[in-house]
């Protein structure tokens, strides 16, 4: 059996599109388990992973996916993307942007998603793409579903990451965070919001 390839230089990638990928490192493995601590995999769950990048997520996904557990993973970074594929064949990945995230969701037969989990950088993409994005996860995540997402310390006091906090809270009914996960580079911590729908 062929092994994967390599993983694209994930540096070079920031570099070459430095908003688009956030950090100048994968997330941590420790960041990892803090933001899947709250998602429930069962049969019949479907899960959505935003932005798995160089699979540091996925790597944690993949073995707690029991039968019947669906998964879809987009990636707008075309090496990332096959790079996923070869490492995870029995996974679903989506080469594209989370603003196409109906028609990715519709393509595959999928009416319903019971978590999401980002691992873009949220509070830096633009307003209107947040927008766009918000306005499919109401359609499409259940009443009870999870939005997971992550953010950096050093942030916190930053316009974007106040807005972020105001735009959460606005979507679901409940929203709360992790403890800091200083095993990460930059520290960063999970903000899990529950409950889709306004207060």
């Amino acid at each position: 059996m062929d092994s994967a390839p390599p993983a694209p230089g994930f540096f070079r990638q920031f570099l070459a599109a430095p908003r688009a990928i956030g950090a100048i490192a994968p997330s941590s493995p420790a960041l990892a388990r803090a933001m899947l601590a709250p998602v429930r995999f069962a049969p019949g769950q479907v899960i959505v992973e935003f932005g798995p990048g160089t699979g540091a997520f996925t790597t944690q996904i993949a073995p707690r996916l029991v039968p019947l557990c669906r998964y879809v993973g987009i990636e707008l970074n075309p090496l990332f993307c096959t790079h996923l594929a070869a490492q995870f064949p029995t996974l679903d990945f989506a080469q594209g942007s989370v603003a196409d995230l109906r028609q990715i969701m519709a393509a595959r037969g999928i009416t319903h998603i019971d978590a999401i989990v980002c691992g873009l950088p949220w509070a830096s993409l633009p307003a209107a793409l947040q927008a766009t994005v918000f306005g499919a996860i109401a359609e499409l995540l259940a009443p009870d579903g999870l939005f997971v997402t992550f953010a950096y310390v050093q942030g916190l006091a930053l316009p974007g990451a106040w807005a972020l906090r105001r735009s959460l809270r606005a979507r679901f009914r409940e929203v709360r965070q992790s403890g800091v996960v200083w095993r990460n580079l930059p520290p960063a911590f999970a903000y899990i919001c529950a409950g889709n729908g306004a207060k």
